[in-house]
């Protein structure tokens, strides 16, 4: 008998087998469709019961009852067995290892004689040797990512990972287990998220347009904000993400004629060009670069378009503020923007700036259809909020100390920095350059999150730092603008230093965040 650890069998294999894709095949709905896609060109990895209806390379369980199961199944659908080295029983880690259930149970038995018996180790079992350990913190779809992302596998296809809480019609007859006291199996693309960027893999549902593509409107300055938004974004995202800056892009904005109409920021317009640098083809997904991405983005360019053009954000009528074109999906198929045409429009008066910005009028048919929760504007729950939009630009995390949600943003650059995504000194060169608060040298030296424990003379360091957006220039006709601005700023910042704003940061802190 003959029992091989994955990575051992894996290296064996010749090198035209290695480089094919990979299709993880799960029992989620979207598994019915698997019939209306070619798989033939795919190496195809099973979970769980898939084994029953579908022929596969390898088909994978972690619990023991599964393959009991599934047995008659196996012996002709399934070329190779994988499973780890202490298989669960009933949904609890198991005490005997696939050495000694090869001799009590015959299915295992029959795939070990014939040299098709793969294992590995699994986090939180005892280890077998020198092979690598694999994380799985909730779900078994978690494991051919790390597995196949591990060997070096780069293209992974999918259908019937699907979170949610059913199943497809084809396995209507089993129950729907959610044996970890999970609500849904949602959490299982955390660990797909985590293997995608760690090993760089190109993964997509087979039923979902890829890769998600995000443009997000920027200048140089800004491009520290840029990187931790991008890494808050593949951190959590359960299929690859393409991810521009627009202001790296080719095409030349011109500049209004009347400055009433000259744009509020330096990158105002530019999600006018994306429909242009995306080809006027396929899905996008506009950001500003003032945000933070706390879930998985695949929901949002799953939304249903029903047709628009574009789709924005709900307002959230606590905040008070209008709708925000800030974040937005778009069918740049249906969007012929060209953003010469948009300004000679605006130089003609045939819209208002305030039509263009505040209402969209160059897009006839759009909802507000994107929940509230993926434009959260200076608020963070967490577990809820999936996206925060640092708005106010006086009091931005990478250029304010005394943010209340500051620590929030500063975890994720720590993170980053730790997993390699940005190099610490990327973030001094930004410091010496003038474009972000100097005491944020300090946090990172110390692997502080909290501005608010920094020392004084620290803090005293920002006291003669001027963020780069005070360089714009402003617009001669609409002083108002700038006056109602800087009296709200000046309320903000005093009740931020307040003392019972410090006060209520640590309540939050201690008991919510």
């Amino acid at each position: 008998m003959i029992l091989q650890d994955f990575f051992t069998w894996y290296a064996s294999q010749n090198e035209a087998w290695r480089e094919r894709p990979w299709l993880v095949l799960g029992k989620g709905p979207s598994f019915a469709k698997v019939k209306e896609f070619d798989t033939t060109q795919f190496n195809i990895f099973g979970l769980n019961h898939v084994v029953l209806e579908k022929k596969v390379e390898i088909a994978h369980a972690i619990d023991l009852d599964v393959i009991e199961h599934c047995e008659k199944a196996l012996a002709t659908n399934a070329n190779y067995l994988l499973m780890p080295w202490f298989p669960h029983v009933r949904h609890r880690p198991g005490k005997l290892c696939l050495a000694e259930l090869v001799l009590l149970k015959p299915v295992l038995a029959f795939f070990a004689e014939k040299g098709r018996l793969l294992w590995y180790n699994k986090v939180g079992s005892k280890i077998n040797g020198v092979s690598p350990s694999i994380f799985i913190h909730h779900f078994s779809a978690e494991a051919p990512y790390a597995l196949l992302g591990m060997v070096g596998v780069k293209n992974i296809r999918s259908l019937g990972i699907d979170g949610g809480a059913t199943y497809a019609s084809n396995f209507k007859s089993l129950p729907t287990l959610l044996s970890n006291r999970q609500s849904s199996f949602d959490k299982q693309f955390l660990g797909i998220a985590r293997s995608i960027m760690t090993y760089q893999i190109n993964a997509s549902p087979l039923d979902i347009e890829s890769p998600v593509r995000i443009y997000v409107a920027t200048t140089e300055e800004q491009m520290l904000s840029v990187k931790v938004l991008e890494y808050s974004i593949r951190k959590h995202a359960s299929m690859t993400v393409e991810f521009t800056p627009l202001h790296t892009s080719d095409v030349v904005i011109p500049m209004p004629q009347d400055s009433i109409n000259w744009p509020r920021t330096p990158f105002s317009f530019q999600r006018f060009i994306i429909p242009q640098v995306a080809g006027y083809s396929g899905r996008a997904i506009y950001l500003d670069s003032d945000m933070q991405v706390f879930s998985d983005i695949r929901e949002l360019w799953k939304c249903e378009m029903h047709n628009n053009q574009l789709l924005s954000v709900a307002s959230d009528q606590q905040s008070g503020r209008n709708p925000q074109y800030s974040v937005m999906l778009m069918d740049c198929a249906k969007l012929d923007w060209e953003i010469a045409d948009i300004v000679n429009s605006l130089n003609a008066s045939e819209f208002t700036y305030e039509g263009l910005m505040n209402n969209m009028v160059i897009a006839p048919t759009q909802q507000a259809d994107i929940p509230f929760e993926w434009n959260s504007l200076e608020q963070y729950i967490p577990g809820k909020t999936k996206l925060v939009h640092y708005t106010d630009m006086n009091t931005q995390p990478w250029i304010y100390a005394g943010h209340p949600l500051g620590y929030v943003w500063v975890r994720d650059l720590l993170a980053a920095i730790q997993d390699g995504f940005i190099e610490s000194e990327y973030v001094f060169e930004h410091i010496q350059r003038g474009w972000i608060r100097p005491s944020l040298a300090y946090q990172l030296e110390n692997k502080l999150e909290d501005a608010f424990l920094l020392p004084r003379h620290i803090l005293d360091l920002d006291k003669g730092f001027s963020p780069p957006y005070h360089k714009i220039k402003r617009h001669s006709r609409t002083p108002w603008i700038y006056g109602k601005a800087y009296l709200n700023a000046a309320a903000r910042h005093f009740f931020q230093k307040s003392a019972f704003s410090i006060y209520l940061r640590r309540i939050k802190r201690r008991y919510i965040a």
